[in-house]
């Protein structure tokens, strides 16, 4: 009787919060495990709790190398984490009602209507099968297409490689398993001059990254933009943006030294995978200054509403340029693709962008200050955490457990979602009917 009206009083986002430190906590005690390692010695709980957090949060931060380290069944653990964090918690407890047969509840299908940032509530049942559908289907194709290339290497090990690449990149987790001894956290450069590993990798990316909303719309408007929500075009013109101009800044100014097919493939790819994946095919500490801080926005901005990935998410960045933009030209509202926008989610945006910016510049100063480390590099390592990028220039693997706790806070705050930490922590306030005296 006790735990039913416990459960009760639980909000649905303190329900995904409690879920996704469950999945983490499981993960960490497995990986802990003699057989979860290669040498058959038991990790450090604080490297197998750091790698839980990355694999769930689907970040891609690593303190120990994922191919060398790890042994079939710890890599199948980590596999497992990042499948249910791409998917989200809420998604993958669906997905076994709906194996099963079970009825989902009207708490249930209200809470996968929040996880998915879909408009209502309406067809979510439909949605989430729809969204397994593509899944898997979507990542089976893609360990098909890098299948021949890896086995030609790897041999039957490539088969496990494939998929474990596939699903690593729809997720945006940028976990790989190419590490080899004296060769340690290389994640896709060998294949930097290889189109068919780069494009695949890539558009898996984008794939994950866009949206279950946006693609349930695409196929449900059979591919007519007009017919399109709001939502999805915002998302699709910002994800063409975001693409198109860094790819353009990565050429011009960063890998001059390239070969130009070379050169093309690696701006490309690094414009896709800096936002959400973590994948790298060139030295990340190579990049020029200018170079990391474009990256360091990128990891900031993530990817969409409702997708595999992280940050403060592509709609939120077009809310605020078009409050700016409002602003601007003295317009009484903003608006995008002829709607106007609403007072709450301008507020929304605001405070989302203002709460991961401001961790990310709290959380670098206290690293910097704890290891000595520059500030760029700390200010780096926290963007991709709570962007949940998992790029990284180096410093991961040598900080302290402080720091690590402080990367790990923000990928969990960073998968989760800012709104859900904030609503999950607050109580629901009745809208009062007095106001305060107005003020310019």
């Amino acid at each position: 009787m006790a735990a039913a009206i416990t459960r009760k009083k639980l909000s649905s986002f303190r329900i995904i919060i409690l879920a996704f430190a469950g999945i983490i906590l499981l993960g960490s005690i497995l990986l802990s495990l003699p057989f979860s390692t290669r040498s058959g010695s038991p990790s450090s709980f604080a490297d197998a709790l750091f790698t839980a957090v990355s694999a769930t949060c689907v970040t891609g931060l690593v303190v120990q190398d994922t191919a060398t380290h790890w042994s079939f069944f710890g890599q199948s653990v980590i596999l497992l984490m990042i499948q249910i964090g791409g998917l989200g918690v809420v998604m993958a407890s669906a997905s076994f009602a709906l194996l099963s047969g079970r009825k989902i509840s009207l708490k249930e299908r209200s809470m996968m209507q929040e996880a998915f940032a879909a408009p209502r509530m309406e067809g979510i049942v439909r949605m989430a099968t729809f969204i397994l559908r593509v899944t898997f289907a979507t990542e089976l194709i893609g360990a098909l297409i890098m299948m021949p290339t890896l086995c030609g290497e790897y041999g039957f090990n490539g088969i496990w490689m494939s998929l474990f690449v596939s699903i690593s990149a729809f997720c945006n987790a940028g976990f790989d398993i190419m590490g080899r001894l004296g060769y340690l956290f290389p994640s896709l450069s060998a294949y930097a001059t290889n189109p068919l590993i780069c494009f695949t990798i890539s558009a898996l990316i984008v794939f994950g990254g866009i949206g279950f909303v946006t693609w349930n719309d695409i196929s449900s408007n059979k591919g007519r933009f007009r017919r399109y929500s709001v939502q999805s075009k915002v998302i699709i013109m910002m994800t063409a943006i975001l693409i198109i101009l860094p790819a353009l800044f990565f050429f011009f100014f960063e890998y001059h030294s390239l070969p130009p097919t070379e050169r093309v493939l690696s701006s490309v790819f690094q414009s896709i995978t800096t936002r959400t994946a973590g994948f790298n095919v060139e030295d990340m500490t190579k990049m020029s200054e200018p170079g990391q801080a474009l990256t360091i926005i990128l990891m900031l901005i993530g990817g969409s509403p409702g997708s595999t990935a992280g940050g403060i998410k592509t709609t939120t960045l077009a809310v605020l340029l078009a409050n700016f933009i409002a602003v601007s030209f003295r317009k009484e509202e903003a608006h995008l693709f002829g709607r106007r926008l609403d007072d709450d989610v301008i507020k929304q945006a605001g405070a989302i962008f203002m709460m991961y910016v401001g961790l990310v510049l709290l959380g670098a100063v206290i690293i910097c200050l704890i290891e000595g480390l520059p500030y760029l590099s700390c200010l780096f390592e926290c963007a991709s955490a709570i962007g949940t990028v998992g790029l990284s220039l180096g410093i991961t693997p040598q900080l302290g457990i402080a720091s690590r706790i402080i990367l790990m806070m923000l990928m969990f705050l960073g998968r989760v979602g800012g709104l859900t930490v904030i609503y999950a922590a607050t109580k629901d306030m009745r809208r009062s009917l007095s106001r305060l005296p107005h003020e310019h």
